[in-house]
């Protein structure tokens, strides 16, 4: 049976992924974004409500992938905190100036999270050569990689992604993500020979009675819908 990961940025979207029977959660905060590592507060809430397993992405702003040492601090620290509060597993990845994994960074991260199952987040996407970054994280140890096959969407780069899965034949599993759902979930399971897939589902949550709309503060939030997770589990099964 395929393995889903629901992304979720909030308590709500945790506890809808469990709810519809999702099998793991990467948790994160500004999706907006593309996610950035969740508060210590949420990390501990979804803990204590959730029996599935918890991965947390490990980003430390927005933008590109190539940090410098003092955001490399700062990842580790992150690391260190989400094991200290009962994360299953991290999201990690750096790339250096020519986007390529940044080999002694990512060693700094798998270190701090041994004994943590550990994802390669979608900075994989940026690198020159996805067939040559599968093979270094293959040698890493890396068990997983986030990926959208180098495109926007995943279903837009199914075709690499099948080739990845092809070329990593079973040594790393090739988990794709960005852009699926109940509509298109088939196919690219079909397609691609990937046995894990990650999206977040989600729909936006508006509050009735809300006040004035501000610009940046508008009211209303986007969470994980059972629905739509229970959807498409059913259309990986058919």
């Amino acid at each position: 049976m395929p393995i889903l990961e629901i992304c979720a940025g909030n308590l709500q979207s945790a506890l809808a992924a469990q709810e519809g029977g999702a099998h793991r959660i990467e948790l994160c905060a500004a999706l907006d974004t593309g996610g950035l590592t969740p508060s210590l507060g949420l990390i501990r809430a979804v803990r204590r409500h959730l029996s599935i397993r918890v991965n947390m992405l490990i980003r430390p702003r927005e933008g590109d992938f190539c940090y410098d040492d003092t955001e490399l601090a700062v990842m580790l620290d992150d690391i260190r905190l989400c094991r200290e509060a009962g994360a299953d597993g991290v999201a990690i990845g750096a790339l250096n100036a020519e986007n390529r994994l940044d080999v002694p960074k990512m060693q700094a991260m798998i270190q701090a999270a041994a004994g943590m199952d550990i994802t390669c987040h979608r900075a994989f996407d940026f690198t020159p050569d996805p067939v040559e970054a599968l093979d270094t994280l293959v040698a890493l140890g890396i068990p997983r990689v986030l990926t959208s096959g180098q495109a926007t969407s995943a279903f837009e780069g199914r075709f690499l992604l099948k080739n990845l899965v092809e070329h990593a034949a079973g040594r790393i599993s090739i988990m794709p993500g960005a852009g699926l759902s109940a509509r298109n979930i088939r196919e690219m399971a079909k397609t691609t020979g990937a046995q894990e897939f990650h999206l977040s589902a989600k729909k936006k949550v508006v509050q009735p009675g809300t006040g004035n709309v501000i610009p940046g503060l508008e009211w209303g939030y986007w969470a994980s819908d059972v629905a739509q997770i229970r959807e498409v589990l059913e259309s990986l099964r058919q």
